[in-house]
């Protein structure tokens, strides 16, 4: 195995050293307490029980002695110190590795964003889609420009699905529909590199090449998109057109999109 950088090493075994402190020890049977713990946290060997390593691997691991560990080690250990996401991530990096891919983007929006959206309502278009390409919200102001989601079907709420429609060409005319099919089919595959094996982005690949002769041929382009900021043009129901810069931000951890539609000056 190829052991750590120096300085990865050091930061690593440092972190797990911090980490272990914070983890809550066991109760005391009543007459062991005359043995009092001296350190909070756990011992380097009830937390290697706990991560089903031995403790002679783990004391080096904290010591910077051990070589790389593996994904799964990784795991363990993020695990048995209960880490969130975000904490299980850094572990990660720190022993030089990427951090796990989600199974699925998170199915709530936060509430916070969510008041965000609402105190938009009548200055900034705002939309939040997830990781699948699904809509989950959108404000007033965006849903009086792009017009109410469809009632009914399937895919109505993905935005790639969206851009394949007489809804897109209507609000982003012709020149504009393009350009979009060609963004949403290059985002397609970059949501399916992100999860390959989800049955809902599999079968939405499957329905655009069987009825959408546009999609197949972007599609067989094999882009990936990385755009996450454009000037857009775009059909207001009762103002006409109206230029926009539309943003892109990442919630990385729930793995959702915000989009910005901010008048352009």
């Amino acid at each position: 195995m190829v052991p750590m950088p120096t300085v990865i090493r050091e930061g690593f075994g440092e972190y797990l050293r911090g980490r272990r402190a914070m983890v809550t020890a066991p109760e005391q049977p009543v007459e062991s307490r005359s043995s009092r713990r001296r350190v909070p946290g756990l011992r380097r060997q009830e937390m290697a029980e706990a991560a089903g390593i031995s403790v002679e691997y783990y004391t080096r691991l904290e010591q910077g002695r051990a070589p790389r560990p593996s994904r799964e080690i990784l795991t363990a250990l993020a695990r048995a110190f209960g880490l969130t996401a975000a904490e299980r991530d850094h572990l990660f990096r720190l022993a030089g590795e990427l951090p796990p891919e989600p199974l699925a983007p998170d199915s709530e929006i936060r509430p916070g964003l969510l008041r965000l959206l609402r105190g938009l309502d009548e200055t900034v278009p705002v939309t939040v889609h997830d990781g699948r390409l699904d809509v989950m919200a959108r404000n007033a102001a965006a849903t009086e420009l792009l017009g109410p989601l469809p009632s009914a079907g399937r895919y109505r709420r993905n935005i790639v699905h969206q851009g394949f429609t007489a809804t897109a060409r209507r609000v982003l005319g012709n020149e504009g529909v393009h350009r979009y099919a060609r963004w949403a089919t290059a985002e397609l595959r970059s949501a399916l590199g992100r999860y390959p094996d989800d049955e809902h982005l599999r079968s939405l690949l499957t329905e655009l090449s069987t009825t959408s002769a546009t999609f197949r041929s972007l599609w067989a382009q094999g882009e990936v998109s990385v755009g996450r900021s454009a000037e857009k043009r775009l059909h207001h129901p009762t103002r006409g057109w109206l230029a926009f810069q539309s943003e892109m931000l990442h919630d990385a951890e729930r793995d959702h999109w915000i989009v910005i539609y901010a008048p352009a000056v």
